[in-house]
């Protein structure tokens, strides 16, 4: 055995030293009145002006996709190669929490848990929307694509699947990976700051890391609240389609009520018996109804889509992750840049609440689980729904895509009316869009929690229930006040934040290769590798 190798990433710091406790809370002092303050004066001035912080949150989010694009779509596909390399490389053996952690939760609970975090409601808004958009040139096709084609039915399909594959997972996987290599196995506190150690040492326990859980912070509430208030404008969209209540004010703010109090609920029970339940109910019920759109469905036609849709993902992946010399700036912008800017602002939320329940598993597990799992089953899922409705759309069957993609909160439920059992699984459509949100809220809070405790995993329940009442409240004031216009203000608030933290990501991979790098030097010479 060899000299033993000196820990560099050891810190004196522990997390919470800096909390105040009052009322019988555990809160960081300077990040959760920072961030509370931004938030109320953020909502007060958007509900005093709703119209104006739109129009300029609106025209700063257009100046950053437009002058930003390329430096997203970079990004983005540098953050796929690196997880992939993690793979491969030697340091893919090292273990979450050290040579001796156990998994504390079941490979499908764990599965069931990140993927209901990580983008769950996204495919059921989008599975539908997407590629009828895609198909029928509602706002740009595709590498400029001739709409209503073959060759549009097959790039819709590719180009869904490549928004919804590996890229996106690959920024969820960089901040999860990074959070709980430093939490768990350096006994960091649960932070974004964390991740920070190997550039900055131990000033990230002072003012620069109280920045950054703040930003953290404040994206993630606000990303929150506003799919919080769309998914309540969809579900009500669905409810009036389906039963002809009113899509109005009062039935949106009823259902926030509704899916605030369940989230509220899974919360006093607990991560195990709140999130992980909720996430397997998820997953069944999201189970079913692709098999029944399978089967019920064009059977032959979708298997077909499946095919199809990897095989365009795979060949038109290279084109599609350039982001010089497009011809289809619109598309490009409207839709690729977008997104990549909504993942990486989501990132703080989706890859926290990752890293608090993937302890114990390897540095390769996890990329396989958390990167390529999700995208095979997208893959099947995209097949399932988006083929379905292509197929309708060519044939003309029902409304949907007769005039292009008039609402696309309504084009799953419109897909629904050329299958059988119509209204009943509408109903469950709609039943596990509002399961989905109240596990994005509960983990949410969680993920919240954490970082305004200064990384502590068990602050009182009492914070949490704070936090999910924060959210729902949030948004309900949003629709009540401003509607459209103050959630649009927020959501693009969300977006303007994907830019600085694109930088932060990157930043995250250097301090994860410098860390792991150390961390298998030190166990090999401990003889424990």
């Amino acid at each position: 055995m060899g000299e033993v190798v000196k820990d560099e990433y050891q810190t004196d710091y522990v997390a919470g030293q800096d909390n105040v406790t009052p009322f019988g809370l555990d809160l960081h002092a300077p990040v959760f009145p920072i961030t509370a303050i931004l938030v109320v004066v953020f909502v007060v001035g958007t509900l005093m002006f709703p119209g104006e912080a739109k129009s300029l949150m609106d025209a700063t989010k257009a100046a950053v996709l437009d002058y930003f694009d390329w430096f997203f779509v970079l990004s983005a596909n540098i953050f796929v190669v690196f997880c992939i390399a993690l793979v491969f490389m030697p340091v893919g053996k090292i273990r979450l929490g050290g040579p001796d952690a156990k998994p504390e939760f079941s490979t499908l609970s764990w599965f069931a848990m990140l993927f209901a975090a990580g983008m769950g409601i996204g495919l059921m808004y989008w599975a539908v929307a997407e590629p009828v958009a895609y198909y029928t040139d509602w706002f740009g096709t595709p590498l400029n694509t001739e709409p209503n084609t073959p060759e549009a039915s097959r790039m819709a399909m590719g180009a869904t699947m490549y928004h919804w594959g590996l890229h996106p997972w690959a920024v969820y996987s960089v901040v999860a990976l990074s959070l709980a290599f430093f939490a768990f196995n350096k006994g960091m506190p649960l932070t974004i700051r964390s991740a920070f150690f190997p550039l900055l040492r131990d000033r990230v326990w002072g003012w620069p890391g109280h920045i950054i859980d703040t930003l953290a912070v404040v994206a993630t509430i606000f990303g929150l609240a506003t799919s919080l208030g769309f998914g309540a404008q969809q579900a009500a969209s669905g409810l009036d389609y389906l039963f002809g209540i009113s899509a109005g004010v009062n039935v949106q703010m009823a259902i926030i009520t509704g899916v605030t109090f369940v989230a509220l609920i899974s919360v006093l029970r607990g991560l195990d018996g709140g999130v992980k339940m909720l996430s397997n109910i998820n997953m069944i019920l999201a189970g079913i109804l692709l098999f029944f759109i399978i089967f019920a469905g064009p059977t032959m036609e979708i298997l077909g889509y499946v095919w199809t849709t990897s095989s365009t993902y795979v060949t038109q992946a290279v084109p599609l992750s350039n982001p010089f010399g497009r011809e289809d700036e619109t598309w490009f912008h409207g839709w690729t840049v977008f997104y990549w800017a909504w993942w990486i602002s989501w990132s703080p939320f989706v890859g926290m609440f990752i890293a608090r329940v993937s302890s114990g598993r390897t540095v390769r597990e996890f990329i396989i689980a958390v990167l390529m799992i999700p995208t095979l089953i997208t893959v099947v899922w995209m097949s399932g729904f988006g083929g379905t409705a292509l197929e309708q759309v060519k044939a003309g069957i029902g409304t949907l895509g007769q005039d292009g993609l008039t609402d696309s909160s309504l084009a799953m439920f419109q897909m629904f009316e050329g299958l059988p059992l119509t209204n009943i699984i509408s109903f469950l459509a709609i039943i596990l869009v509002l399961v989905f949100f109240v596990t994005s809220s509960d983990s949410g809070s969680l993920v919240i929690d954490s970082i305004t405790a200064g990384g502590k995993t068990d602050a009182p329940t009492a914070q949490r229930v704070f936090w999910v009442v924060m959210e729902g409240a949030i948004a309900a004031a949003l629709i009540f006040g401003g509607g459209a216009d103050a959630l649009g203000a927020v959501q693009a608030s969300a977006i303007i934040a994907g830019l600085p933290f694109t930088a932060i990501l990157l930043v995250m991979c250097w301090g994860l290769f410098k860390g792991l790098s150390h961390e298998r030097e030190l166990l090999i010479s401990e003889g424990r590798m």
